[in-house]
């Protein structure tokens, strides 16, 4: 089996991190734009005029690349997936920074969380706007993604997917490709269950 994992929200827990400093932002410039707190971005969550933005992303995006961590339960889950049979895969935007712009302090802050923490992925796809190509290109049985945008498109595409979605963000309309999860233990059970033809 082939697994693609996304990192942010996924693997690394960056996603919750950077919502965590939008906020206080908000609080340091006085300000109470949030205007969508369905959506995980900060670009689509707040009405941040293009200065705030910039603002915000040089003052907050590498610090909280900087303060993230694995996500609950993903080590635990990486060690038993690398008994069975899968390769586990990584498509991610890491490194591309809000309006496209490309920080290598990015990538290089999560190979180094991985490293310290003894995870070796089969491939990498880093900086990866549209994870449609990597997914066919690589064959991928099984992608796991937080993003709805990102899920709802491979899913159009037969490509299965475990949306790895947080409490408040957006649904992903009823698709037979999509699986809601909420954890490492969710994801390993359904794994687990595909890898042993467990129904």
């Amino acid at each position: 089996m082939r697994i693609g994992l996304d990192l942010d929200g996924v693997v690394i827990d960056s996603e919750r991190v950077f919502r965590t400093y939008n906020e206080i932002f908000e609080i340091e410039k006085n300000i109470d734009k949030l205007v969508d707190k369905s959506e995980a971005k900060f670009q689509r969550r707040f009405d941040w005029t293009l200065e705030e933005q910039l603002e915000y992303t040089n003052k907050y995006f590498i610090k909280s690349v900087e303060n993230s961590n694995l996500m609950a339960g993903f080590k635990i889950v990486y060690d038993l997936l690398k008994k069975e049979d899968v390769e586990l895969i990584v498509i991610t935007s890491r490194g591309i920074a809000p309006r496209g712009n490309f920080i290598q302090e990015m990538e290089d802050n999560a190979k180094k969380l991985l490293a310290d923490n003894n995870i070796i992925f089969d491939k990498y796809y880093w900086k990866q706007k549209d994870k449609l190509e990597a997914c066919q290109k690589e064959n991928i049985d099984l992608m796991i993604d937080d993003d709805y945008r990102i899920v709802s498109k491979l899913a159009e595409n037969g490509i299965k997917c475990l949306y790895f979605r947080e409490a408040g963000i957006k649904k992903v309309e009823d698709n037979e490709n999509v699986i809601e999860v909420h954890n490492w233990g969710e994801i390993y059970r359904i794994i687990y269950n595909k890898l042993h033809n467990i129904v």
